[in-house]
C-alpha cells in the first residue's frame, strides 16, 4: 500500500514541490488549507495533480486534530507558516501564533490521534513529523559555516517562532519518543517562490525591465550573503529525513554563499542587462536587525541521507529570469500564479 502524507502550506513553493516529489514515489498525497474556497486549490491541482484537500487551520487546535484523524497520515510535513521575514515586524504576535504555536498545535494533534501520553509511547508505524526549521534561527551567526551544533541567535519575530517551532519539535521526539525532526533549511528559491522575496523580486524585476513594463528596480541591502538553492532539490531532503530509522536534525544548503549584488548582477546580465542602470538602493528596504550572512554546513545531510543539490545558483537564477520572462510575456499579472504567498 501507498505512503500517505499531509502537507501543511501546500500551496506555498515547498509545499508544492514536495507534493509533486512525493506523488512521484507514489504517495498519497493531502494537503491542509484554511476554509472551503480557497482558490489557491485549483489552481494547484492544475498544476500538481491528484491532490487531495483537508480543511484545518495552524490557529486551531481541535481542527488539526480532525484534520489528523481524518486522514491517518504515515507522515506529516508541516510547512505551513507566515515566512516572508520582513512581515514578521509588522505582525510579530500572529507571526508567534502560526510559525511558532501552530507546530506545538500540529504536534499535539498527532500526539492525541495516536494515543501517546508519557505511559503509552509509540509504536514502530507512528506517524512520522517533518518541521520546516529556517536558517534565521542562527541570525546573528556565531560560527560559519553554520551545523546543527551552531547556538540560534535570531534576529527577527520570524526567526525567534522558528526558533520555538524547532526546540518543541525535539522536547516532543524526546518527552514522548515521537519521530519528529527538524530540517534546518538555508535560503530556497524558485520560479514558484512569492514575488516579496528578494530573489523572486529580482528575477521579476530583471523581466519587467527588459520587456518595457518598468524602468528601474528598488532594493535595500545589496551586502547581505545567502546561501542559496533549489527548492525542488530542498523537497527531497524533506522526504530522506523521514526514510531514515532513527529521527535526527539536519542542516540543509549548498555550503556557498553570493551577495544580493551578486544575485542582481547575475539575473540582469542574464536578461541582457546591466543592473547598475536600473536599480535604486532605497532605505525602506533595510530590515531593523539584518542578518549578514548564512552559510551551511550540510556535511551530516551529505553523510548520513546522501543529499546533494543538483541545481547550482547560476541555474537556479537562469531558471527564475526565463520563468519570469515567460510569465510577464503572457501576462503583466505575475499575482495570478498558482502558489500563494498566504499558505498556513
Amino acid at each position: 500500500m501507498s505512503r500517505r502524507a499531509l502537507i501543511t502550506g501546500i500551496t506555498g513553493q515547498d509545499g508544492s514541490y514536495l507534493a509533486e516529489h512525493l506523488l512521484d514515489l507514489g504517495y498519497e498525497v493531502w494537503g491542509l488549507v484554511r476554509g472551503q474556497a480557497n482558490p489557491h486549490v485549483s489552481r494547484l491541482r492544475k498544476h500538481i495533480g491528484d491532490v487531495q484537500i483537508t480543511t484545518g487551520d495552524l490557529l486551531d487546535q481541535g481542527s488539526l486534530i480532525s484534520a489528523v484523524e481524518r486522514v491517518q497520515p504515515d507522515e506529516v510535513y508541516n510547512l505551513g507558516a507566515i515566512s516572508y521575514v520582513p512581515m514578521s515586524w509588522q505582525q510579530a504576535e500572529l507571526t508567534a501564533e502560526v510559525t511558532g504555536m501552530g507546530v506545538l498545535r500540529m504536534l499535539e494533534a498527532i500526539r492525541v490521534v495516536s494515543g501517546i501520553s508519557p505511559s503509552r509511547t509509540p509504536g514502530r508505524e507512528q506517524i512520522r513529523f517533518y518541521q520546516a526549521s529556517s536558517s534565521e534561527m542562527f541570525g546573528m551567526v556565531r560560527e560559519t559555516p553554520q551545523n546543527e551544533k551552531t547556538p540560534f541567535h535570531p534576529r527577527s519575530p520570524y526567526g525567534v517562532a522558528k526558533s520555538y517551532g524547532h526546540y518543541i519539535t525535539q522536547n516532543y521526539r524526546e518527552s514522548y519518543g515521537m519521530f519528529a525532526v527538524s530540517g534546518i533549511l538555508f535560503n530556497h528559491e524558485s520560479p514558484r517562490r512569492g514575488a516579496e522575496f528578494v530573489t523572486r523580486k529580482v528575477s521579476l524585476g530583471a523581466a519587467r525591465i527588459k520587456l518595457g513594463l518598468a524602468k528601474e528596480l528598488r532594493l535595500g541591502n545589496l551586502d547581505a550573503r545567502r546561501d542559496w538553492g533549489y527548492a525542488g532539490d530542498y523537497a527531497r531532503a524533506m522526504r530522506m529525513m523521514l526514510a531514515q530509522d532513527s529521527p535526527e536534525d539536519y542542516v540543509i544548503g549548498t555550503g556557498q554563499t553570493q551577495s544580493v549584488r551578486e544575485l542582481v548582477e547575475f539575473a540582469f546580465r542574464t536578461a541582457g542587462l546591466n543592473w547598475e542602470d536600473h536599480v535604486v538602493l532605497d532605505a525602506k528596504y533595510t530590515r531593523p536587525a539584518e542578518v549578514d550572512l548564512l552559510c551551511a554546513d550540510p556535511k551530516r545531510a551529505r553523510e548520513q541521507l546522501g543529499w546533494e543539490p543538483e541545481v547550482t545558483f547560476e541555474g537556479l537564477v537562469t531558471m527564475m529570469v526565463e520563468s519570469d520572462l515567460r510569465l510577464l510575456a503572457e501576462s503583466a499579472r505575475p499575482e495570478d500564479e498558482p502558489f500563494s504567498p498566504d499558505h498556513w
